[in-house]
């Protein structure tokens, strides 16, 4: 009649639990596709330089391209390799948080996102020319999707991660700070009372007693002892400097220089530094994100990431300023004709049709 009172067996469910399964893949996803050296201070700076420069970025002709979403796409560009925006009929972009791609031919033509929302994931299906989707580092094998800066260095930040993690155990666990102290031989009593007073390993000072043998057969144990530590001597493992070498190679694959984060930086280097960055890796980017914009946006768009960060030589560029007033002053003293001066421009490739000025 009371059967029911009596409990029921444990429920169990096939592949273990299934909230520890969503939270371990939350936290894959959250430390990104190669899951190694992507949360280290290294890699937060660069990726910061990188997201600080698109939100100052200049950019016409692209309304929905405002300084958070810049600074949204270098990041996931950083450390995803790509981003994926949904264009919206008010021209609006919506990053996705997943996606997945169709392609034809090696390029995308219908996409199946997954925008963020406070209540969890909205699915939404949307073509290629409703998407912008910036991408670098992308493989001919897989043209549709980038390659995070990690992924193509990762020896190097796997190299990084294991140093530190080697650290990390060694500052745990190693008896750093501790001594063995010789002492001449006392009773039991005195002994066990100072080896009490002694706790833990860190810090700590190991008591080591003579021998009444020794004594007694008239040696002195106590000749030539002295103290001993016990913390271990991480230059002979050469740590800080493959530590340097392995933080050094991922600000190169970040584009950043190495000599930007050394202590003993002057500011001619920081200033190359910061023009190396937008040059070579920030303006590029920027570029090809600006020829897509224009491609699904309908218009022309431009981004200029060099004047926001005064990337370039403004002592240089004054004083080339002051060089052409006075050769064009000089010219006009000389009568010269336009196509003389342009024949003479052509001569140091300032001249125009020369497809280098």
């Amino acid at each position: 009649m009371f059967g029911w009172l009596r409990r029921k067996p444990p429920e169990t469910r096939a592949g273990g639990n299934f909230t520890a399964q969503v939270m371990a893949a939350r936290a894959a996803y959250i430390t990104g596709t190669s899951g190694i050296a992507e949360l280290t201070a290294t890699v937060a700076s660069c990726v910061a330089l990188w997201e600080n420069a698109f939100a100052l970025a200049d950019v016409e002709g692209a309304p929905g391209l405002d300084r958070r979403t810049m600074a949204m796409v270098a990041r996931a560009c950083a450390l995803r390799g790509e981003a994926v925006l949904l264009i919206l009929p008010d021209g609006t972009l919506v990053p996705a948080a997943t996606w997945d791609v169709a392609t034809r031919n090696g390029r995308p033509v219908a996409y199946r996102l997954e925008l963020p929302e406070s209540s969890g994931n909205r699915p939404v299906t949307a073509l290629a020319a409703e998407v912008l989707h910036p991408r670098i580092g992308a493989d001919p094998a897989m043209p549709w999707a980038g390659v995070s800066p990690l992924r193509r260095a990762s020896l190097t930040a796997g190299l990084l991660q294991l140093v530190e993690t080697a650290l990390s155990d060694v500052y745990a666990n190693a008896p750093i700070g501790s001594l063995i102290v010789p002492l001449p031989d006392s009773s039991p009593d005195d002994m066990a009372a100072m080896r009490s007073a002694f706790r833990g390993k860190r810090g700590s000072t190991l008591i080591v007693e003579g021998t009444a043998q020794a004594t007694a057969a008239g040696m002195n144990p106590q000749l030539g002892q002295r103290l001993e530590q016990l913390s271990p001597d991480l230059s002979k493992s050469m740590t800080r400097e493959t530590l340097d070498a392995a933080r050094d190679g991922v600000c190169a694959a970040f584009g950043v220089l190495p000599g930007l984060f050394n202590r003993a930086t002057t500011g001619p280097l920081v200033r190359e530094a910061q023009r190396h960055l937008a040059g070579w890796v920030l303006e590029p980017m920027a570029q090809t994100l600006a020829q897509e914009a224009a491609e699904k946006l309908g218009g022309p768009v431009r981004i200029d990431i060099g004047r926001p960060l005064q990337a370039f030589d403004a002592g240089g560029r004054a004083r080339a300023l002051s060089a052409l007033i006075e050769s064009m002053g000089r010219a006009k003293e000389l009568n010269l004709s336009a196509d003389e001066m342009n024949t003479a421009l052509l001569a140091v490739n300032w001249g125009g049709g020369d497809a280098n000025a």
